[in-house]
């Protein structure tokens, strides 16, 4: 048992050494200066509808990031791919059958779609990065394309009768993309890219104390902190609004964004929030912001976290 999780623990080693490896190519960065701005030169271009457009990438109507969702299309395709070769047997020879052969090209082409929805949400998620993560993204990127470039090359040898060529293709495309699903995990696991940042911290169950009223000015984010939970209280029109201060993006300040109308936008990837719900009104953010009660008494500008109506 103690040599199974040793070599589980070398493998690991091994994994994370090629993470390390892939990070540190700085030629990764030239593609990226060149990719980065034409994606969100394109965004742009849409001009009116290019919040709508931005927000169905990002799944700001889901709640929850789009890419990986569609991301599991051609990973599971290309899965049954190479399970139906499997039980087809050789694809050249008497013993393979016709039903499986035509199920795994099927599947090879329903991968070939899902990876077109992949990378196209993927690049919009990848414009609003930065550092490693920027770089290591441009990597998963050429590693899924290659993967799908893989699988449309079997897809047409299979179509020409090469069902042999077909099928070892699909299985090196496959290997290509495990490779790059493995750097997308890491980016999500160690580089917390897609998860949400406001999530897991501590907020007041009863009304508590952040701030002397007087020390609010209008129309001004200021951060104040439960504990060690950083909160950003706004005053507007009268009426005092509270969120965390954290984004839900990538952890980016909201106290040190501006207003705009109703809603405070995150200063460093202009995600938008509304400031009374904490609602996206543009992302890229996929998460909403936490929410609080907030009032005056006594002087003093008291936050509870919202009740919900199980409560």
């Amino acid at each position: 048992m103690g040599f199974v999780n040793r070599k589980a623990a070398e493998e690991l080693m091994n994994l994370r050494d090629f993470y390390d490896a892939v990070a540190g190519q700085d030629w990764l960065d030239q593609i990226a200066d060149v990719l980065q701005p034409a994606v969100r030169g394109f965004l742009d271009s849409l001009g009116p509808a290019r919040r709508r457009v931005g927000n169905f990438l990002h799944g700001t109507w889901l709640g929850h990031p789009l890419h990986p969702v569609i991301t599991d299309v051609p990973i599971g395709a290309w899965t049954t791919t190479l399970l139906l070769d499997a039980l087809a047997g050789d694809a050249d020879g008497a013993s393979g059958r016709t039903g499986l052969r035509r199920a795994a090209d099927a599947s090879v082409a329903l991968g070939l779609a899902g990876a077109v929805g992949s990378a196209v949400t993927g690049l919009a998620d990848w414009s609003e990065t930065d550092a490693t993560p920027r770089r290591v993204g441009v990597a998963h990127a050429l590693l899924n394309s290659g993967a799908t470039v893989l699988f449309a090359a079997s897809l047409v040898s299979r179509r020409r009768g090469h069902r042999a060529a077909g099928r070892r293709l699909a299985v090196t495309g496959y290997l290509t993309a495990c490779a790059a699903a493995y750097l997308g995990g890491e980016l999500v696991s160690h580089e917390q890219i897609g998860v949400d940042h406001s999530a897991g911290r501590p907020m007041p169950d009863r009304f508590t104390t952040v701030l002397a009223e007087k020390e609010l000015p209008p129309n001004k984010p200021k951060k104040v902190l439960f504990h060690e939970t950083p909160l950003v209280l706004v005053r507007k029109a009268g009426e005092i609004h509270a969120l965390a201060d954290t984004c839900a993006h990538l952890g980016g300040p909201l106290s040190e964004g501006k207003l705009d109308g109703d809603c405070v936008v995150c200063p460093w990837h202009g995600s938008t929030f509304e400031l009374a719900s904490g609602s996206v009104v543009q992302g890229p953010s996929a998460f909403p912001q936490p929410s609080l009660e907030a009032r005056v008494h006594n002087g003093e500008i008291q936050v509870r976290r919202k009740r919900t109506n199980f409560e």
